[in-house]
């Protein structure tokens, strides 16, 4: 997790192209986060580089630290941010594993959770609508992948996953299923185990019963809340004074946690007293930006 060595003329062409994301509330969270000339933002979650590029434009001088658990971000981001590389400085690795080296910043955002991109990209594991290894991994140097909670962990351990960061309510049921059917190779293996251990009225329900089930799994192979815990406890001492947080969740785990700790930091005043969400034109161009919830939060003295 060191600080990455930007190349920009000698980044590969794919993963540029394949790592297309379009940033949800961009216009919310520039306006809230009140860019000023010559400062300096980290963007704990760059992806493809979109609230980055509009944070370099929003004003004069302005430097960006862009962080990402996932090479194929980072490369993608360097590659389309590639006009600004004298104000910009890429850190690939857990945004909770970052350490500023005694630098504070002007503004910090983090937009949570799987990237459209993970989603879209079969080969990553994301996806039950596409086959693929189970892998799920965002940062790929790590060794635990799907495949290995799904095939090793215990019945009780996944119940607990898919219960508490799926919010399954069918939890034990679907584990017993899935390691009664043990081992599984691939995405698709594990959501047709996964369809046909619920009731037939629940597996062709409004979303795919394993739509949760997937979610409580990529959770716990990232260690996502464990890491936006430790990142949120953190923050706050990573600001200038009247700094600024935004911090976008789309799920109610994600956004429970935000609300919580920059209500209940000392350090912090929170500018939102309900989440910013998406306006209609919007969600009419992206209908993936239907559950973001946007919270802003500012240093105290």
């Amino acid at each position: 997790m060191n600080e990455i060595k930007t190349d920009f003329q000698s980044l590969p062409d794919r993963e540029d192209q394949v790592f297309f994301h379009i940033p949800v509330l961009s216009r919310e969270l520039i306006a809230g986060l009140a860019v000023r000339p010559g400062g300096h933002y980290l963007d704990t979650t760059v992806g493809g580089g979109g609230h980055s590029r509009l944070i370099l434009e929003a004003a004069a001088d302005v430097r960006v630290t862009a962080i990402d658990r996932d090479e194929q971000a980072i490369a993608a981001a360097q590659t389309k941010l590639c006009q600004y590389s004298d104000r910009l400085q890429f850190w690939q690795g857990n945004f909770a594993d970052y350490q500023p080296n005694n630098i504070t910043f002007d503004g910090i955002i983090a937009d949570l959770g799987v990237s459209s991109v993970h989603l879209d990209f079969p080969e990553r594991g994301f996806s039950f609508k596409h086959e693929a290894d189970l892998d799920m991994r965002m940062d790929r140097r790590q060794s635990l992948t799907a495949a290995e909670v799904i095939n090793h962990w215990d019945e009780a351990e996944l119940a607990d996953i898919f219960f508490k960061y799926g919010e399954e309510r069918l939890s034990r049921r679907i584990a017993r299923r899935i390691v009664e059917r043990r081992p599984f190779k691939t995405t698709t293996e594990l959501a047709e185990a996964i369809a046909y251990s619920v009731p037939r009225q629940y597996r062709y329900g409004r979303i795919h019963p394993a739509t949760r089930v997937f979610q409580g799994l990529r959770i716990a192979v990232n260690q996502e809340l464990t890491s936006l815990e430790t990142f949120l406890n953190k923050v706050p001492s990573w600001l200038k004074l009247d700094g600024i947080v935004g911090i976008i969740s789309f799920h109610s785990l994600e956004d429970r946690l935000v609300k919580h700790s920059l209500r209940e930091s000392p350090l912090l005043r929170v500018l939102t007293k309900k989440p910013i969400t998406a306006q209609e034109d919007e969600l009419a161009n992206n209908p993936r930006s239907r559950s973001a919830k946007l919270r802003f939060a500012q240093r105290l003295e």
